[in-house]
């Protein structure tokens, strides 16, 4: 998973956390109702704390060199000569509105490069630094393990500005020579695509400016028996990759299921999501209509609702239908190992994103990072513009950390809200889509004020004008939503649920006392199994005695 820029190695060190466990979607441009180019990010780790980060545009010397630190460890990898100018990123954006987001599948061990000096996460953050185009941050990023070396597993990039959209996979070459073999494939427009732990480039056209590769990307697999068909027959994903049930079910499946809610015939790749059978999945489909920022969002808050891997229809979801499942991803019982579905939203998502990338509105706005911590399925997307160069309070590092609460960190917040959901989900979810709706509409609304009226004026009274907007609506946010979780503490406390005149204002008696509350009790499903389970010993009999 993907560290905040680090600053020191000391703060390099204290992020760690897990690599395997992010998805990203994309949509181009054609396939957007404002015609942008939108990819998104889940940051999903169980020690990554959820903030904001940011670099400053600056001018380096000749000769000034860059320290490289491995993302996921903050171990010294080495150095790399620094160029003359980098410019400023907010988060995975940068003020050209370049974004970039990732997700590692791993692939074949032995091709891990231990003697490389860039990993995923420093070439990410150093390309933003460095490009200003999706194709320019691709030669950057080739470039650097090329001339450096690739010191991580292999890797799905989505690279994108107001253009078009890229998906990249790369993987090292386990040191046996410098570099990485790689391929790039523009997204074509009107199309929606997506990556989520598993390689997903097969087969690639070898004669086409819209994919790129390395000249030694078959060459090398056959060198080392992964491939030895023809060139036309190569297929990156099936040789570079470990396709297994983990690859497709917790994987590939994320990808299905944003494909399912926007296009018609997806069932024809079931059978390669559950058993590796038949036509793998497309690397991109045509969505049956356009999709928008909103829809980005949900989708990022998919639990495979209305499919066959609905999470809130099995036992497991207890008896308040939650669609989360704690790790380990699989279990065992009596020998036979069984799994737990792997959906979008998950509950240990440090950030998640949609940026949304313009080409045709002024520099300031060219890139917008919809960002929100913790779980995507119950955070608020707050509108963080390219020009901003201060980070709003409570996203800002050092404002609490995975082990320390702060009430002012929408980390913090966000969780205080989840949590509590996570135990009676279908009973709160309710009161918490009102209050994040509406604080999204409200969002969603004042944006297209605040950019019809900033469009009238200057650079500079442009930037500072999103970059307060931006900051008022991410406190403000995150204010509301621990007025939320106040209010599901007392609304829900001890299993009952008080009752309400209306949303928020608690019921008392002509006293002013507290009323009598409703007793929520379990769903039918629960109480079945309940008495299936325990009925002959819960059974309420009729004891004949005094009367």
């Amino acid at each position: 998973m993907l560290k905040r820029v680090i600053a020191t190695a000391a703060v390099a060190a204290a992020a760690i956390g897990s690599a395997l466990a992010c998805t990203s979607l994309i949509a181009s441009k054609g396939a957007t109702a404002d015609n942008s180019v939108m990819i998104t990010y889940a940051a999903d780790s169980h020690t990554l704390y959820g903030e904001l980060y940011s670099q400053p545009a600056k001018d380096h010397p000749k000769g000034a060199m860059r320290k490289v630190y491995e993302w996921d460890t903050g171990r010294y990898l080495g150095e790399i000569p620094e160029v003359a100018h980098t410019y400023a990123t907010i988060g995975n954006m940068n003020e050209h509105g370049l974004a970039i987001s990732e997700s590692t599948w791993g692939g074949r061990e032995e091709l891990v490069d231990t003697t490389g000096i860039v990993d995923y996460g420093s070439l990410i953050y150093i390309t933003l630094q460095r490009a200003k185009t999706a194709r320019e941050a691709i030669k950057v990023m080739t470039d650097l393990v090329r001339d450096y070396g690739y010191y991580s597993s292999g890797e799905s990039f989505s690279i994108a500005d107001g253009k078009e959209a890229w998906i990249m996979e790369m993987i090292g070459k386990g040191g046996k020579s410098k570099g990485a073999v790689w391929v790039a494939r523009r997204i074509p427009d009107g199309m929606i695509s997506g990556h989520a732990n598993h390689a997903r480039i097969h087969t690639f056209p070898l004669k086409d400016k819209e994919t790129l590769y390395s000249p030694d990307v078959i060459d090398f697999a056959r060198s080392q028996g992964y491939f030895d068909g023809k060139d036309e027959d190569f297929d990156f994903s099936k040789a570079y990759a470990i396709t297994d049930f983990s690859a497709l079910r917790g994987c590939d499946a994320r990808v299905w299921s944003f494909f399912d809610r926007h296009a018609k015939g997806m069932d024809k790749y079931l059978p390669w999501i559950m058993n590796g059978e038949g036509e793998p999945m497309p690397l991109w489909v045509k969505p049956d209509s356009v999709v928008d920022v909103r829809n980005m969002q949900w989708a990022m808050r998919d639990h495979f609702e209305d499919t066959p891997f609905d999470m809130t229809k099995d036992v497991g979801a207890g008896p308040y239908k939650v669609p989360y499942r704690w790790r380990p991803m699989t279990f065992k019982v009596d020998d036979v190992e069984y799994t737990n579905e792997r959906a979008i939203a998950t509950q240990q998502t440090g950030f998640s994103f949609v940026a949304q990338l313009r080409d045709n509105v002024p520099d300031a706005m060219k890139g917008v990072l919809w960002f929100g911590v913790d779980d995507a399925n119950t955070c608020v997307y707050v509108p963080i513009y390219c020009c901003v160069t201060k980070v709003p309070h409570c996203y800002a590092h050092g404002n609490g950390d995975m082990l320390t609460l702060s009430w002012d960190a929408a980390f913090w917040v966000h969780n205080y809200v989840a949590n509590q959901a996570y135990n009676r989900y279908s009973q709160m979810i309710p009161d918490i889509r009102r209050v994040q709706n509406g604080l999204e509409d409200s969002i969603a609304s004042a944006v297209k004020v605040v950019e019809a009226e900033v469009m009238t004026l200057p650079d500079v009274r442009q930037r500072e004008e999103l970059s307060n907007f931006s900051d008022f609506w991410a406190n403000h946010s995150t204010k509301e939503f621990k007025k939320l979780g106040d209010y599901l503490l007392v609304k829900y406390i001890d299993g009952n649920i008080k009752r309400e005149t209306e949303p928020g204002v608690f019921k008392r008696t002509p006293e002013g006392m507290c009323a009598s509350p409703e007793y929520g009790g379990y769903s039918e499903d629960y109480y079945r199994a309940v008495a299936k389970d325990a009925g002959e010993r819960l059974k309420v009999t009729d004891i004949k005695g005094s009367k």
